[in-house]
C-alpha cells in the first residue's frame, strides 16, 4: 500500500491540512516516520482504542503532525489505538510543521469532563460530571481498580450518557446534594447511589426513601433508612486509616437499599465498606407486577 507524504520541496515553508482516513496499515507507516515522541502511555493508547471500538470517535483539528522533513511529531498515541482497535478513522493530517513546534505540542489545559457539559446549561457541572463518570465504572468495571489510564472516562462517553438520562442524572445530582447532609457519605457518592438503585426499581417508594434518610422520624431500629443514616461520618471510626472513596460509599448505600426493599433475603444488615475481593453489590431491582 502506497500512502502518500508529501516531499518536503514541497512544502518551502508552507504547512498543509488534509483529512485522511487512516487504517491500521496506514497507521503502521506514520508511526514509521516516528522520530522525537513522547515516551508511549498504553493507558492512554488503551482508552483511545475504547473510545474508537464504541464508535465515539470525532473529527477536530486534534490528528498527526509531520514536520517539514516527514518526521511524525504529533499523534502516536492515536495511530496505536486505530492499530489496537483494527478500525479505519478519519483524522486530520498536517505537514510542514517546523522542528521547533514540538516542546510546546499538549501543553493547553485539558478540557475537563464539567467544561464539555457547561453547553447543555445543566447546573452543578463538577458534581454532575463526577456523578456520571462512577455509574459509568461501577457499570463496567465493578470489581476493578478505578486507578490509572484505565479508569478513565473520556469526556464525550460522559456528554453521550447524560444526553441519554438527561432527567434522571440531573435528579440524582439534587438528591445527593439534599441527602449528603443527612448521611456519612459525599455527595456524589449519594448522587450515584440514587441513580442506580431507581434506576431499576420503577415501582419501589421512592419519596419514602427519601423522607426517611432526611428526617429518620419514626424509623423502626431494624430500618435500613436507620442504619444507612447511623453511619459514622468519619473513617477512622470504622479501625481503619485507609479512606473511604466512592466505591466504598456507593456500595454502603446501596446495601442499604437493597435491604430496605427486599429485607427478607438480606439477613443481618452490615454496612461497612468493601472487604479485599468483596464484589460491588447490584441494586435488587423493583418492578411493577403485570
Amino acid at each position: 500500500m502506497t500512502i502518500a507524504i508529501p516531499d518536503p520541496e514541497e512544502f518551502e515553508g508552507r504547512i498543509t491540512s488534509r483529512v485522511v482516513k487512516v487504517t491500521p496499515e496506514i497507521a503502521e507507516i506514520f508511526l514509521s516516520r516516528t522520530s522525537v515522541n513522547r515516551r508511549l502511555d498504553m493507558g492512554q493508547v488503551r482508552s483511545l482504542t475504547d473510545t474508537i471500538l464504541r464508535g465515539e470517535w470525532k473529527l477536530t483539528h486534534q490528528g498527526i503532525a509531520f514536520d517539514a522533513v516527514g518526521a511524525l511529531l504529533d499523534g502516536q498515541h492515536r495511530l496505536h489505538a486505530i492499530i489496537e482497535a483494527q478500525t479505519p478513522v478519519e483524522m486530520l493530517v498536517f505537514d510542514g510543521l517546523p522542528r521547533e513546534v514540538f516542546p510546546v505540542l499538549d501543553t493547553g489545559k485539558r478540557r475537563s469532563a464539567a467544561d464539555t457539559l457547561l453547553s447543555t446549561g445543566a447546573k452543578y457541572l463538577p458534581l454532575l460530571s463526577s456523578t456520571i463518570r462512577h455509574v459509568i465504572l461501577i457499570k463496567t468495571m465493578p470489581n476493578d481498580s478505578w486507578s490509572g489510564n484505565r479508569a478513565q472516562v473520556s469526556n464525550d462517553r460522559i456528554l453521550s450518557a447524560y444526553n441519554e438520562d438527561k432527567d434522571r442524572y440531573e435528579e440524582a445530582v439534587k438528591i445527593g446534594r439534599e441527602l449528603a447532609k443527612h448521611l456519612f457519605a459525599s455527595q456524589t457518592a449519594v448522587a450515584v447511589g440514587f441513580f442506580l438503585t431507581t434506576e431499576v426499581a420503577p415501582a419501589a417508594d421512592i419519596d419514602e426513601w427519601i423522607a426517611g434518610l432526611k428526617s429518620g422520624a419514626n424509623l423502626d431500629p431494624g430500618d435500613a433508612r436507620l442504619a444507612l443514616r447511623e453511619v459514622p461520618r468519619e473513617t477512622q471510626k470504622w479501625g481503619s486509616r485507609r479512606r473511604m472513596g466512592i466505591r466504598d460509599q456507593a456500595s454502603i448505600y446501596i446495601k442499604a437499599w437493597n435491604a430496605w426493599v427486599d429485607p427478607e433475603n438480606n439477613g443481618e444488615l452490615r454496612l461497612r465498606r468493601l472487604r479485599k475481593g468483596e464484589k460491588m453489590p447490584m441494586p435488587v431491582e423493583v418492578k411493577f407486577e403485570r
